[in-house]
């Protein structure tokens, strides 16, 4: 596989996003979007899925996380699509199951050229870390819908809000550390029967 390298510069009214990805990269993270508890959990993707992540936002903070959390998804999404490229010779399919302490999640994902979310998380608090966590769903619709990707989130047990959203977020990493692998058997190929993603 050629280099499976993007950068992506998003620009709007209400926010101002950089993302650069390496999906063959060691788990190098550089971030900085003005939400710590955001900054923490996509520190868990690159370093469970061994993706090089440099991220810089800035949005309307002053209102609310919403649009610069939002954004970020869209940007986030869009670079993960332009790297993956024509998808062929990968594993396309990716799952994880993560604990920490008493939280499960379990995360699968397919890089089916499909958007869609499945997401059942019932945190048991509506913030942690100053973060609102309705917007791991706004974070998460931003994403798929820009990658083109089929993501189900399940949160299987857990009581504490920042251990939930925690080993979503490494379950992701791995997840998409697995789909995004060569698979070498099917070198060159499409992994589909129709034969496009």
């Amino acid at each position: 596989m050629s280099d499976r390298i993007a950068s992506v510069e998003r620009n709007t009214l209400e926010t101002q996003i950089k993302v650069s990805i390496n999906l063959d990269g060691t788990g190098k993270f550089n971030c900085i979007t003005g939400v710590p508890f955001l900054d923490h959990m996509l520190e868990q993707v690159a370093r469970h899925g061994l993706i090089d992540l440099d991220i810089h936002a800035v949005g309307d903070l002053h209102i609310d996380a919403h649009h610069t959390v939002e954004d970020l998804g869209i940007t986030l999404g869009q670079a993960f699509e332009i790297a993956v490229g024509d998808k062929k010779g990968i594993k396309r399919y990716g799952h994880a199951y993560v604990p920490l302490d008493e939280a499960l999640s379990r995360v699968v994902i397919d890089f089916s050229g499909r958007p869609g979310l499945e997401m059942h998380v019932p945190f048991t608090r509506g913030s942690v870390g100053g973060f609102d966590v309705d917007l791991f769903s706004e974070f998460f619709h931003g994403f798929i819908n820009h990658a083109k990707v089929t993501l189900h989130l399940d949160n299987l047990r857990g009581k504490n809000t920042h251990h939930q959203a925690e080993t979503i977020f490494k379950a992701f990493g791995r997840a998409l550390r697995m789909a995004l692998e060569a698979d070498e058997r099917m070198a060159g190929q499409m992994p589909s029967t129709k034969g496009s993603l």
